[in-house]
């Protein structure tokens, strides 16, 4: 039995093919570290969780990433509102997330690396973007800029034109 994915981009299901024989690569997306997940979250990793063990079985070697965002809004906000570092303030989310995870017996991830584990990669990719002219400064903030991306919106079914500066 084949296993088959929707296609966001053609709209269309279609047969999973590796990139490499026998081996996968899955990077998801995990949580941001500023609260306890809810059940609502583990949705999500549950089913990262079933499709690893799935392909697993099937026999491929499975290779997860998995992200940890442990510096945002959120986790600065809250963690000055406490009054407590931010990666002490991180930590607390993050190992309760791991306690979660393992209560509900999914299969960690080979890798999670956390955000502020790699600021100045993010620093450099942004001062790439922003000197080619894919981004640009505003207010004190980066924006990606749309329109230099011909194919902005295709996933979304979004046009660019359409949008609000």
């Amino acid at each position: 039995m084949a296993l088959r994915f929707f296609n966001t981009l053609t709209q269309r299901k279609e047969e999973f093919v590796p990139l490499e024989g026998g081996r996968v690569r899955m990077y998801t997306c995990g949580p941001t570290v500023y609260n306890f997940a809810h059940i609502g979250n583990f949705r999500a990793y549950v089913f990262q969780d079933v499709l690893r063990r799935w392909l697993e079985y099937r026999g491929y070697k499975v290779t997860q990433v998995m992200n940890l965002t442990d510096v945002d809004d959120k986790t600065i906000r809250d963690s000055r509102k406490e009054g407590t570092p931010l990666g002490q303030f991180t930590e607390r989310y993050t190992k309760a997330f791991f306690d979660d995870i393992a209560t509900l017996n999914i299969e960690r991830a080979e890798v999670y690396p956390r955000a502020t584990e790699h600021i100045p990669e993010m620093v450099d990719l942004i001062k790439k973007l922003i000197q080619k002219g894919f981004a640009y400064k505003s207010e004190g903030s980066v924006y990606f800029d749309v329109t230099r991306f011909r194919d902005y919106g295709n996933l979304s079914k979004i046009k660019a034109e359409d949008l609000m500066a």
